[in-house]
C-alpha cells in the first residue's frame, strides 16, 4: 500500500494550454535564475503539508473554546476611526521570503520604508505553514487579545477562508491603499477567496503544475493524464495534501475547482484512488519529491515551480509545464489580524510594497509572480522577460484558484480526498 512520505499543511499562476510560455525549457538562462542559485530552501517547501503540522493542524480545525463564527467582520469604518501612525509594526512572514541586502538580516526595502515613513519594522520568519501558525494564534485571537503581529502573510485556502469566517481580520480601509489601487495587476483584485479585497491583498503568487525529467519520459509531457500513464508505473510523484492534489485532479477531469460539487470530487477521487491502485504512483510526497525527481526515483510529478528553477539552475535535466488541462494559482496574501496594536502602521507598508521600484526589489530575490506587473520596469531585462514573474493577462486567465470551502464543505472535501493519500 503507497504511503505518504511526510504529509503536511496545505500553504500554498499564468497557464498555458500547450504549456508554451511556461515551460522551463525556455528558463534555463542562467540570469533568469539569478536568485535561485542560491542554497536556500524557499518559502513553498517548508513543512507544508497538512499531517506535518500535527497536533498543531488538529487544534487549527478543531476550534477553541468560546469561540463563534463572525463571517462579517468588524465594519471598516468604525474599524479605523480615529486610527493612527504609532511608529511600530511587527510583521510576521514566511522563511527566503523577503529580499536581502549584505547579510541575511539586512532587508533594504524595509530600510526604505522606514527611513521614508519613520515606521521602525520588526521583521520576524516565524510563519512555517498556515494550519500550525493559525493554531498557535487562535486562542490569542478568539480571547479578544494582540498576537504581538500586525501583519502576517497566509496562503489562499482552508485556513485564510476559516481565519476569515471567524472574523479575526481587521476589514481594509482602501482609501488607505492608493497605490495598490494603481498599480495591483487585475488578477489579484476581487479574488474568489476574498471578494473586493475585502480583507487581504497579494504578497506573492506562484505555480502548481508537472515537472519532469525528458529523458526519461521520451516525449514531451502536455496532459494531466500523463500522470496516469501505466508506461510511468512506479515513477510517478503526487502531493500529498488536500489542497494541489485534488483542486489539480479536479482540472484534469475537466472541473473547475471553483464550480465543483461533491459529485465531481468524488469523481476526481475516484480517479485518483485508480492511480494509487494501479501501481502507477510511486508515493505521496511533501517537497522531498524534487530530490526524488532529480535523483531519477521519480520521471514525472506534480511541482512547484520555483522547486525545478533551482533545479534547473543546478544543471538537472528537467522541465515544468502547466498541463493543456489548467494548472493552479497560489497566492500568498498580506493581512491585518483584527486585535493589531498597529494597524495604521501595517496598511501603509502594505501600500508601500505596490511600488513598483520597491515590487522590482521583491521580485529580484524571491523570484515569484508578483503582484506588480510594473516592477518590471526595475528589474534586469531577463527577468522582465520571463512569463513566469511577470504573467500576460492571458496566460492568467487560464489558472485556477483553490477552491474557497465552508466549513461544512470542508469536511465533505477531507473525508473524500485525505483517504487517496492517507491509506
Amino acid at each position: 500500500m503507497t504511503q505518504p512520505d511526510t504529509p503536511g499543511d496545505t500553504g500554498r499562476s499564468g497557464n498555458h494550454r500547450s504549456g508554451g510560455d511556461l515551460h522551463a525549457a525556455a528558463l534555463a538562462d542562467p540570469a533568469m535564475l539569478r536568485g535561485l542559485t542560491q542554497a536556500r530552501f524557499g518559502r513553498r517547501g517548508l513543512l507544508r503539508f497538512a499531517g506535518l503540522a500535527g497536533g498543531a493542524a488538529f487544534l487549527a480545525a478543531c476550534g477553541v473554546s468560546g469561540e463563534k463564527k463572525d463571517s462579517a467582520g468588524a465594519d471598516a469604518a468604525s474599524f479605523w476611526k480615529d486610527r493612527t501612525k504609532a511608529g511600530t509594526l511587527d510583521f510576521a512572514n514566511w522563511p527566503l521570503y523577503m529580499d536581502v541586502g549584505s547579510t541575511d538580516a539586512d532587508h533594504p526595502s524595509l530600510d526604505i520604508f522606514t527611513k521614508e515613513t519613520g515606521i521602525k519594522v520588526t521583521y520576524r520568519e516565524v510563519i512555517q505553514d498556515n494550519e500550525s501558525f493559525f493554531a498557535q494564534i487562535r486562542p490569542t485571537l478568539a480571547a479578544g487579545r494582540s498576537i504581538g503581529y500586525d501583519l502576517m502573510v497566509l496562503t489562499n485556502g482552508i485556513t485564510l477562508s476559516r481565519v476569515m469566517q471567524l472574523g479575526y481580520l481587521a476589514p481594509l480601509d482602501h482609501a488607505r491603499l492608493p497605490t495598490f489601487a494603481a498599480n495591483a495587476s487585475p488578477s489579484v483584485k476581487n479574488p474568489t477567496y476574498d471578494p473586493g479585497n475585502a480583507f487581504t491583498i497579494p504578497w506573492q503568487s506562484g505555480l502548481t503544475g508537472i515537472a519532469y525529467n525528458p529523458a526519461k519520459t521520451g516525449r514531451e509531457i502536455t496532459s494531466y493524464n500523463d500522470l496516469f500513464d501505466p508506461k510511468f508505473a512506479g515513477k510517478v510523484g503526487m502531493f500529498g495534501d488536500n489542497q494541489d492534489l485534488p483542486n489539480l485532479a479536479l482540472l484534469g477531469i475537466g472541473v473547475d475547482p471553483a464550480k465543483s460539487t461533491p459529485d465531481d470530487w468524488k469523481k476526481a477521487a475516484a480517479k485518483l484512488t485508480a492511480q494509487r491502485r494501479d501501481g502507477i504512483v510511486r508515493k505521496y510526497y511533501d517537497q522531498s519529491y524534487i530530490d526524488a525527481l532529480a535523483g531519477g526515483d521519480l520521471w514525472i510529478s506534480m511541482a512547484w515551480s520555483g522547486d525545478v528553477y533551482q533545479q534547473i539552475a543546478t544543471g538537472t535535466n528537467l522541465k515544468f509545464v502547466v498541463p493543456a488541462e489548467g494548472g493552479l494559482l497560489w497566492t500568498d496574501n498580506m493581512c491585518i489580524p483584527k486585535t493589531a496594536p498597529h494597524p495604521v502602521d501595517a496598511i501603509s507598508y502594505m501600500d508601500f510594497v505596490y511600488r513598483p521600484e520597491i515590487a522590482g526589489m521583491l521580485t529580484e530575490y524571491i523570484n515569484y509572480i508578483t503582484p506588480v506587473p510594473k516592477a518590471a520596469e526595475h528589474v534586469p531585462a531577463d527577468l522582465a522577460k520571463s512569463t513566469l514573474l511577470f504573467p500576460t493577462a492571458d496566460e492568467l486567465s487560464r489558472v485556477s484558484r483553490f477552491r474557497v470551502l465552508t466549513t461544512a464543505e470542508e469536511t465533505v472535501w477531507n473525508r473524500i480526498f485525505q483517504p487517496v493519500y492517507q491509506s
